[in-house]
């Protein structure tokens, strides 16, 4: 006599389970949550560089997930559009911050900064470069690149994907920003 086989429960694929998630399936969504939570996570740190920031700024790129599924086409895999969607929240935290850092500004300097500044020599006009306003000066594309490549750490496949470029578009872009940054902090 032979044994029955085992019955075989089928685990859905993760097209299967993005696709049950974009019609509300809980459970589907959170077999996606374990699948990517790590490489979201590790992106956000790696972007942010502290961990409880991380975290939350992990949690709001599911939310958004969540809420932007049914947007998603699978014209690429849904790994590439959650590791997008998480440079964009990370990218959109930081102006947030700033603007808010720029409303909460009131001219008035914290007295430990002004006790640690006098201590400071001050600058001497012509020497100190204004990296920050030659980066804002660039072209919109070489300055995306230029800053997820050189200050990010990313590799160009890695940028290629996030903005939808090829990887020698991203070098060219590279190029192109490094040789402007080039002349304005030689002016």
């Amino acid at each position: 006599m032979q044994a029955s086989p085992l019955p075989v429960t089928l685990s859905p694929s993760l097209p299967d389970d993005v696709a049950l998630a974009a019609r509300g399936d809980r459970r589907a969504y959170e077999r996606l949550y374990r699948v990517h939570v790590d490489k979201v996570f590790t992106l956000c740190a790696r972007m942010v560089g502290d961990r409880m920031r991380a975290e939350e700024l992990t949690q709001d790129v599911f939310v958004r997930a969540w809420e932007k599924l049914a947007q998603f086409r699978g014209d690429s895999a849904f790994g590439t559009w959650l590791h997008r969607m998480a440079v964009n929240v990370v990218l959109n935290e930081r102006q947030a911050e700033k603007r808010r850092r720029e409303r909460h500004d009131d001219g008035i300097e914290d007295m430990d900064t002004m006790s640690y500044a006098d201590a400071r020599p001050l600058p001497v006009p012509g020497l100190s470069l204004d990296l920050e306003a030659a980066i804002a000066a660039l072209p919109p594309g070489a300055k995306k690149v230029f800053v997820l490549h050189d200050v990010e750490g990313y590799t160009h496949e890695e940028i290629a994907a996030m903005l939808g470029i090829t990887a020698g578009g991203c070098k060219a872009q590279l190029h192109r920003a490094r040789l402007l940054l080039r002349e304005a902090l030689n002016r």
